[in-house]
């Protein structure tokens, strides 16, 4: 019984711990600065997904992509959203080398930089690396990700043929098996979220945390993402006439916007929490910044 207390009472430090640092390192205008980077940065990174998929040679792939990757959001926010998404998508781009795409990629990774800056406040260490360096290294993570939306998009094309091929031979167990596949689109991008969670907690900030480090603020952020998406989901099903009619055309964007700051200090919290854990134990003497610090604890010494 008093282990279980003792427990109840480092859980509580530790999470009131990571909500005064988040209030410190100003997380709500971090959060702000993230939806408006991330929505900012989504269009651009249409407008790559559409010039790769056509330099492949279809179109297709890219309205794949984009619907896989909105396949998490409240079906109110991605609605709000989706004729934008289709006149962009629907654009014809086969300039996938010529200035308007690589400017594209340049303000798309704009939305990888505002998780960086967050990301860097949250666990206290301060970026020692050029700012071209980082710029490149963004940028390369927007590429990644362009390219991996268009594979996973991919194997969901052939996800329908396989099934056609596979009812010939085997019609009742790919019947029995057919709600499995239809939910491996959730799996797909679930799996994909939680990869890219593990990629911006490991290597996006300065310094170097290990796999259980970054694990509690990952899980936090993914569950509490779920559970947001859903309560505001709901909330839009009740009152998104509010937003019609505050602000008329310029709703579909608002819903978006608000989406995306609910997730954004959801994620920013996360890395305080990690942070905070971390601190929680760290010898005496110790700081923050050196228990992630690259170099080895002898030279710091």
């Amino acid at each position: 019984m008093q282990e279980q207390v003792k427990a109840l009472r480092y859980i509580f430090h530790v999470v009131m711990d990571a909500f005064y640092t988040f209030l410190a390192d100003d997380g709500w205008a971090i959060a702000s600065h993230i939806a408006l980077s991330t929505l900012m940065a989504l269009f651009p990174f249409l407008i790559v997904l559409t010039s790769l998929a056509g330099f492949l040679g279809s179109k297709d792939l890219a309205d794949q992509a984009a619907t896989l990757m909105l396949e998490t959001w409240p079906a109110q926010v991605a609605d709000a959203l989706t004729g934008e998404i289709h006149d962009v998508l629907t654009t014809t781009r086969t300039d996938a080398l010529t200035i308007g795409a690589v400017l594209a990629v340049y303000f798309a990774s704009n939305g990888v930089e505002a998780l960086r800056v967050a990301l860097n406040r949250a666990y206290g260490v301060i970026e020692q690396r050029r700012w071209y360096w980082l710029r490149l290294e963004s940028i390369g993570y927007t590429l990644v990700a362009a390219i991996t939306a268009l594979a996973m998009s991919f194997l969901i094309v052939l996800g329908p043929l396989m099934l056609a091929t596979a009812r010939r031979y085997l019609p009742l167990a790919v019947e029995a098996n057919e709600r499995f596949v239809n939910l491996s689109r959730y799996g797909i991008t679930i799996s994909a979220l939680i990869v890219a969670l593990f990629i911006l907690h490991a290597w996006l900030p300065a310094g170097r945390r290990s796999f259980m480090q970054i694990m509690p603020g990952i899980v936090f952020t993914f569950i509490a993402s779920l559970v947001s998406g859903i309560v505001f989901g709901q909330y839009l099903a009740r009152f998104a006439y509010n937003y019609v009619t505050m602000y008329a055309g310029l709703a579909s964007v608002i819903i978006a916007l608000v989406f995306l700051y609910f997730i954004a200090a959801i994620f920013v919290y996360g890395g305080e929490l990690n942070a905070s854990i971390i601190k929680s134990r760290l010898p005496r003497g110790v700081s923050l910044q050196e228990a992630q610090s690259l170099e080895p604890a002898a030279r710091r010494a």
